[in-house]
């Protein structure tokens, strides 16, 4: 019997990663050698993408994608997953290459894949799940736009801006990948959000998230001011939603029990 996660390929997009690249690389042949990596590099100045290519021609296991710029994590997510879906891969993973997703829990992920899940989150916030080495300030903001973002857009999720991801194929082709929010990481509640609004089987497993060691991040202040405003701007158009359906529910109901009252009333 076969299982989806026979068939994973794990994307690792780059940009100045030189140093992190061999080292998780090697961390993910190492916990699980059955899976496939890309390496998505956004033509590196410091000699990512010539490393990436020393790895593959060693390893039959690791393919590298170029792309001419620094593109942007979406981008190169979006650039992976349909390289991917066209290699007929049944489920693709999601990694950073900083070493803060553990190649080590990535079993964790692909165990709920093939117990059924379409889409599972590696998350930080929900029981067992970890953060390490990250500021005070930083872990309260983190956490504190994950539940207003939970708040605004409901699908009961802890996590909705993790990036250690697996995703079965169907819920990447039921996607139009071209309409992603590219406002910071702000397209992964994109696409956790997508999944549950589909009906997809959305499960999240405890992960220890661990800053990283080498190099700096790529993120900026930005992204929490653009991010919020966007899930603030769906929030309320989903809610908008929600109460015409429930006008239209509550507009028959009182229409059917008007009419039972009027037979009732002339019998």
């Amino acid at each position: 019997m076969t299982n989806p996660s026979d068939a994973t390929l794990v994307i690792i997009p780059t940009y100045n990663e030189l140093e992190n690249l061999p080292l998780i690389v090697g961390r993910v042949r190492a916990a699980t050698p059955e899976v496939d990596i890309l390496i998505v590099d956004d033509n590196s100045p410091d000699g990512t993408g010539k490393k990436a290519d020393e790895l593959a021609a060693e390893d039959n296991h690791i393919s590298v994608l170029h792309r001419e710029g620094k593109g942007g994590l979406c981008g190169a997510y979006v650039a992976g997953f349909r390289w991917g879906l066209e290699a007929g891969y049944t489920v693709l993973c999601e990694m950073d290459a900083d070493g803060s997703h553990a190649p080590e829990q990535l079993h964790l992920l692909l165990a709920e894949v093939d117990d059924g899940a379409d889409l599972v989150i590696g998350s930080r916030y929900v029981p067992g799940g970890r953060v390490v080495n990250w500021p005070k300030n930083r872990l309260v903001l983190s956490k504190g736009g994950n539940a207003y973002i939970s708040l605004m857009l409901g699908g009961g999720l802890s996590d909705m801006t993790a990036g250690y991801r697996a995703y079965r194929r169907e819920v990447l082709e039921a996607m139009d990948l071209e309409e992603l929010s590219d406002a910071g990481y702000i397209f992964q509640v994109d696409l956790a959000w997508r999944a549950v609004q589909a009906g997809f089987d959305v499960r999240e497993v405890p992960i220890t998230f661990t800053e990283r060691e080498i190099g700096e991040s790529k993120l900026d202040g930005s992204f929490v001011k653009d991010s919020l405003f966007e899930v603030t701007r769906w929030g309320l158009s989903h809610r908008a939603g929600q109460l015409t359906e429930f006008a239209k529910v509550a507009k028959g109901m009182i229409g059917y029990e008007y009419n039972r009252w009027q037979r009732m009333r002339h019998r």
